[in-house]
């Protein structure tokens, strides 16, 4: 038995291979790929409410007063990319002079924020130390009369039933 060769013969096989539901227009698109970021959004920490916010960057800190001076000056605009778009070009034409005070404003609240942060980090190490070994004492702890209460149960259980046959 001899198979066809030629032309016509491997576009029947290519075509057979691609579903045609997946062509559009002449247009390939590529195989669809499993999605992988689903099982790393699973393992995901929550946030901690508690922690401290980030400081803002030069440029928001230069951001929250431009905010201000832009909605003065053009009270019908609202919308907010507008803003950030505007400020965004103002900064960039400023020279390093004019950011300067920014800049300092920006590291005075990121040395704030690195007290804080190393004061919470220090409260989280503390409580997570002692909360640790507690949490496991008392699993093992619940654990054990867990069963050592359903063992009872069960002993009970073949007493009643002891009790019942001897009354018949």
């Amino acid at each position: 038995m001899k198979t066809a060769k030629g032309k016509g013969t491997a576009r029947t096989s290519r075509e057979s291979l691609k579903p045609v539901d997946d062509r559009k227009a002449g247009k390939r698109k590529a195989a669809a790929k499993p999605d992988i970021r689903k099982s790393k959004k699973k393992t995901k920490a929550t946030k901690d409410p508690n922690k401290p916010k980030r400081p803002p960057s030069a440029f928001f800190v230069f951001l929250e007063e431009f905010r201000k001076t832009f909605k003065a000056e053009n009270p019908n605009v609202k919308a907010v990319s507008a803003v950030g778009k505007a400020g965004g070009e103002k900064w960039k034409s400023m020279t390093d002079a004019e950011k300067a005070p920014y800049e300092a404003k920006a590291a005075k609240r990121k040395a704030e924020y690195e007290k804080v942060m190393n004061a919470y980090n220090k409260k989280q190490a503390s409580s997570a130390d002692d909360g640790d070994d507690e949490s496991e004492r008392s699993k093992s702890e619940v654990h054990d009369e867990d069963e050592e209460a359903s063992a009872e149960e069960e002993e009970n259980d073949e007493e009643d039933e002891d009790d019942d046959d001897e009354g018949d």
